[in-house]
């Protein structure tokens, strides 16, 4: 937590920011630390005021508001996803933050989150792959290797211990440059033709594509039993990556089920199709896996407690640190009534000669 500060200050994690914080730390250790930090909150997920993302659809993507409260602290994230962006060199996915004080009102934090978000979401995965997969998994296959893939992978060797990386993409490039990226942190790297070679002997699967589109990436025969699915692409109306038939064979688990049934593969399936709410599993009010030739489905989207984890992990990380930068954002008058003559006294000091 930063030190006390003046009131119109607040704390800004700028990109570079928040690269130096994830590089000083390690991002492997980042990413360790943070999951912690998703598995407490959703063991207090009945604490959260929770409420499913306020998403603006256009014909090219979404522009989201993902908000969520513990009752101390307050987190949003505004999110975009367009997948066309990927054409003219831009980001598919952006993203910022802020984190606020229940009591008064105020931010405590405003920070960059298409970094923090592409961790937040590899963090989950693995949170929610500890207690779904197959215990001693040690192939995942990656399909789908854009600018989530090397967060993903890096997260499930962290915290499962994951050993060979069996990667495919339809842009070869993307996969090459992947494979490049995670030469050096201990994996055995496969590179596959297409997604039936990919998934050969993967014992975790992860899907992670985003075309705008109803696709099958994985179709019913690809899948044989005993496996774990992390399904981390999709995620809105019209979108989704796997055939309806694996979904039937599959136990389902969800992060939060009004936003998931909109947005997740499960919008292919009946509305009142049982699902089990992942939190429920971490708390060990249910079962997750419970035998070894089951198949795990974890429908993830992204929800807005992950975000406020995310948020709240970053603020802490920031005791006794300097990566922030002092953000003039909240006018702060003498007076608290007289914020007129705030902007008086500013015109009165710039009219004063120098």
């Amino acid at each position: 937590m930063p030190a006390e500060q003046n009131l119109n200050i607040v704390p800004f994690i700028s990109v570079e920011n928040m690269m130096d914080l994830v590089l000083s730390t390690g991002t492997e250790t980042f990413l360790t630390e943070l999951a912690a930090y998703v598995e407490e909150d959703f063991r207090r997920w009945e604490l959260f005021d929770k409420v499913a993302r306020i998403a603006s659809h256009s014909r090219d993507g979404v522009i989201e508001l993902m908000p969520a409260s513990d009752g101390t602290l307050y987190a949003f994230k505004y999110v975009n996803g367009h997948p066309k962006n990927a054409r003219s060199g831009r980001q598919t996915v952006t993203a910022f933050g802020v984190l606020s004080d229940v009591d008064s009102g105020y931010p405590l934090l405003l920070s960059e989150m298409t970094i923090l978000t592409a961790l937040r979401t590899a963090a989950t995965s693995a949170v929610a792959a500890r207690h779904l997969a197959p215990k001693g998994a040690r192939t995942m296959a990656l399909i789908g290797n854009g600018a989530q893939s090397e967060f993903q992978a890096l997260a499930f060797k962290s915290l499962l211990g994951i050993e060979n990386l069996r990667l495919y993409d339809i842009d070869p490039d993307a996969t090459d440059r992947c494979r490049r990226n995670l030469s050096q942190v201990g994996l055995n790297i496969t590179a596959c033709r297409s997604a039936e070679e990919a998934v050969e002997g993967a014992e975790i699967i992860t899907t992670a594509t985003a075309d705008k589109q109803n696709a099958t990436i994985l179709s019913d025969n690809m899948i044989g039993p005993g496996v774990h699915i992390n399904a981390v692409g999709g995620d809105c109306p019209g979108k989704t990556e796997l055939h309806r038939d694996i979904l039937k064979r599959s136990s389902i688990f969800v992060e939060y089920p009004p936003q998931t049934r909109v947005e997740g593969e499960i919008q292919q399936l009946d509305p009142n199709h049982p699902v089990t709410e992942l939190w429920q599993v971490i708390t060990g009010r249910t079962d997750g896996r419970q035998d070894a030739r089951e198949i795990t489905l974890f429908d993830s989207v992204g929800f807005a407690t992950e975000d406020f984890s995310a948020l709240r992990y970053v603020y802490d990380k920031l005791k006794g640190s300097t990566r922030f930068e002092k953000l003039d954002l909240v006018a702060d008058p003498d007076e608290p009534r007289d914020l007129f003559g705030m902007l008086l006294r500013r015109q009165a000091a710039a009219l004063q000669p120098t």
